[in-house]
């Protein structure tokens, strides 16, 4: 899917399907256009013939280095498939010189990955952001037999990634798919400041009827813009702490990443003085910034809520004045 929307978006097909070929794996590739519940996209079939071999990780890495490809296309591939490989190797509880893929599965793999890497280069992407990543639900036969979704090695490759489930009960994120993103996107959450100069759509197998089986990439350069984004806002109402224990809980929490914390004076229940500890917060950071107000202060319970927050473009420079050198914000 990811090849597709990438092709979808304006990345040259015939070079796609040029460099794979060059890998010599058997595979055969094409791109279909089609449509998902009226969402025109692109559909990216590998083919390849049915087979009991199987290829261990260094002879993978040893196919992509001897491939036509460009060397940043290579690096990346190889650190996809390495970071696959050690998920594997984690889940099975074997070193990772001993993990194998069915052959059918790794040109399968193979295609897909190198398609991808090689579809960023040709759009000339040098930085990468992933939304919550949708793994789906219910769950997948294996060789292994019946897991549940996520797959064991997909839950490996997105430990401290944000995920979500919605849809149909089925596989929507594949251990494949896992390692891209979990390789090379460089963070997952809200869409960047950026000015779009193109949209690909790459088609999923099924057509559902809950939502477009579509994956969308966005294709822009920084704006430069204000930057808009959602954060969680963490809080609690504390009547029976010390100034010097809040103060103390505030300095941990920002040293932990929150992005601002404030302490309001409330009046509480009986006309008890006490204080509001407001924590806004990458969402992400939820669980350890909620450890450290349960670990540090008095609560007993915390609220979540999220709330969009505009953030004006800055930067520093440095001035001389008649006291020395200072720096200034814009």
């Amino acid at each position: 899917m990811l090849v597709g929307a990438l092709a979808h978006a304006g990345a040259d097909q015939a070079a796609i399907a040029g460099a794979i070929h060059s890998l010599d794996v058997g595979a055969e590739v094409s791109f279909e256009p089609v449509k998902r519940r009226g969402i025109g996209a692109l559909k990216f079939h590998v083919k390849v013939a049915e087979t009991k071999k199987h290829r261990h990780l260094k002879h993978i890495l040893e196919i992509i280095d001897k491939a036509a490809l460009p060397q940043r296309t290579k690096d990346q591939a190889s650190s996809v498939f390495q970071r696959l490989g050690k998920a594997e190797a984690s889940v099975h509880q074997v070193g990772i010189e001993k993990v194998h893929f069915h052959e059918v599965g790794a040109a399968d793999s193979i295609s897909d990955i190198v398609g991808a890497c090689l579809a960023f280069e040709l759009l000339d992407v040098s930085r990468i952001v992933c939304s919550p990543v949708n793994v789906g639900s219910g769950t997948v036969e294996t060789e292994h037999g019946t897991l549940p979704v996520p797959a064991p090695a997909t839950a490996a490759l997105l430990i401290d990634k944000p995920i979500y489930s919605r849809g149909p009960a089925l596989e929507l994120t594949t251990p494949t798919g896992a390692a891209v993103a979990a390789t090379l996107a460089e963070s997952f959450g809200a869409m960047p400041p950026m000015r779009i100069q193109s949209t690909g759509h790459g088609a999923g197998g099924r057509d559902f009827a809950e939502h477009a089986n579509v994956l969308r990439v966005l294709i822009g350069e920084d704006s430069r813009a204000a930057e808009a984004t959602t954060v969680l806002v963490i809080e609690a109402n504390i009547d029976d702490s010390t100034p010097q224990i809040l103060a103390f809980a505030l300095e941990r929490l920002m040293d932990a990443g929150a992005l601002d914390v404030s302490l309001q004076h409330l009046t509480m229940k009986k006309g008890r003085p006490g204080m509001l500890l407001q924590v806004i917060s990458r969402p992400e950071d939820r669980d350890k910034l909620t450890a450290i107000l349960f670990a540090e202060t008095s609560t007993l319970g915390v609220r979540f809520y999220a709330a969009d927050r505009l953030v004006q473009s800055r930067s520093s420079v440095e001035v001389g004045t008649s006291h020395g050198s200072a720096h200034q914000s814009k």
